[in-house]
């Protein structure tokens, strides 16, 4: 059997569906972003602006969370030396966790090394806890989330995405004695829809199903405090658990659960991905306490990453570009085609010096690949006009079959 075959064909099938991942490496520069340095395969180094990260505040850059990540370095050294369990709990992993829980109104929160492994965890743990208990899913639910509910081994069912009447219909075909949780986000990462949690919670209640929330793509960006969505809209607390991520607008890197004191120590007791895991660097959990006291006490730069939203949909959609509409900050440019998604996002690359990934398939289904555009508050107006100047020129290149080439002409 020719092992390598399998595998190189694998391969050649992915690029021949578009499919096929390619990194582009990129050096940040701090103090500057969303500039980096596109370091290419020729040995040049050129200079671009990044329009997709997810570090969607730019606090990753911020002085408050270097100077804390510095001091915590030079006092501490560089790893945890442990397992949470065997010697690598830090006191500044228990100060974050204390924070976390008290922006999302919780009793408890535990922190993972990434929003991935959160997901995994928790979900895993609850089947574990409660095997007689079903999970009822949203469609749109993440990756990370799918995978925690299929480790967790226990029924589930699957609502259409932000769907009340299918969430309802599938609660009523329940036993009433059966433990029930609902698992969904607030801001979906493709789309950029919003969930209607506070219906969500109106349907947990009357069915008595616990809820889980996954904040990802929101915690830091909405609210008073910027403790998310939930937040917002006034129902964090009757929500059972919120998760949420450190390395998106808090921009280190990391995860965590917030939620009932007990629940959070079953959690923390069961979840095979928390207990044999080395844990994060103290150097990271302080930068990111920082990131979040910080975004805590101060609304400015997810109030001016806002307006920029605003201005930048305004603009995509008055030169007729296919904007995918919604009321986050999640900007979907619909290309619906995957090697043409691929062509317009090497084009702003090589000639206009701007980086925007293409989303494509499995991340996205067949036939909605697209452009997914992340404004922050450091791209100025004068980058989002090369932005929008260059990407109707791609259009006119008839580079995008779903874009009517008239339209920008």
């Amino acid at each position: 059997m020719s092992y390598r075959a399998r595998f190189e064909n694998q391969i050649a099938v992915m690029k021949q569906d578009g499919r096929y991942r390619t990194f582009i490496e990129l050096e940040r520069i701090a103090g500057e972003f969303p500039a980096a340095i596109w370091k290419r395969k020729d040995g040049e180094a050129r200079r671009v602006v990044v329009w997709c990260s997810n570090d969607y505040l730019g606090i990753g850059q911020h002085p408050d969370v270097l100077a804390a990540m510095h001091e915590a370095l030079d006092n501490h050294g560089a790893g945890a030396g442990g397992t949470r369990n065997i010697s690598g709990t830090q006191s500044q992993h228990v100060r974050l966790e204390a924070e976390i829980a008290d922006m999302h109104e919780k009793e408890s929160a535990l922190i993972f090394t990434s929003g991935w492994i959160s997901n995994l965890a928790a979900l895993s743990a609850l089947g574990k806890l409660l095997p007689d208990a079903v999970i009822l899913s949203d469609a749109g639910n993440h990756n990370s989330m799918i995978e925690g509910i299929k480790r967790a081994g226990i029924e589930k069912r699957i609502w259409r995405h932000n769907d009340l009447a299918h969430l309802e219909e599938l609660l009523l075909a329940l036993p009433p004695e059966q433990p029930k949780l609902i698992a969904f986000e607030s801001v979906y990462s493709m789309d950029g829809d919003i969930a209607p949690i506070a219906d969500i919670c109106d349907l947990a209640d009357r069915f008595g199903a616990m809820t889980y929330l996954d904040e990802v793509h929101a915690v830091g960006l909405y609210g008073p405090q910027g403790a998310g969505v939930a937040e917002r809209e006034g129902v964090a607390n009757r929500l059972t658990f919120i998760e949420g991520t450190l390395g998106k607008a808090f921009g280190v890197m990391g995860g965590y659960v917030a939620g009932p004191t007990v629940m959070i120590d079953v959690i923390r007791s069961l979840a095979d991905s928390f207990i044999f895991t080395t844990s994060l660097c103290p150097h990271l959990a302080a930068g990111a306490l920082a990131a979040i006291q910080h975004l805590r006490n101060d609304p400015a730069l997810r109030e001016k990453q806002q307006r920029h939203v605003k201005m930048l949909k305004d603009m995509l959609k008055d030169a007729g570009l296919p904007v995918l509409d919604g009321p986050s900050h999640i900007i979907p440019l619909m290309v619906g085609d995957a090697h043409a998604c691929r062509a317009a996002s090497d084009r702003l690359l090589e000639q206009h010096g701007i980086y925007v990934q293409p989303i494509n398939y499995p991340t996205v289904a067949h036939g909605k690949e697209r452009l997914r555009i992340t404004p922050t508050p450091f791209h100025t107006e004068e980058h989002m006009r090369q932005l929008v100047d260059a990407l109707s020129a791609i259009a006119r290149e008839s580079l995008w079959p779903s874009l009517r080439v008239e339209a920008v002409a």
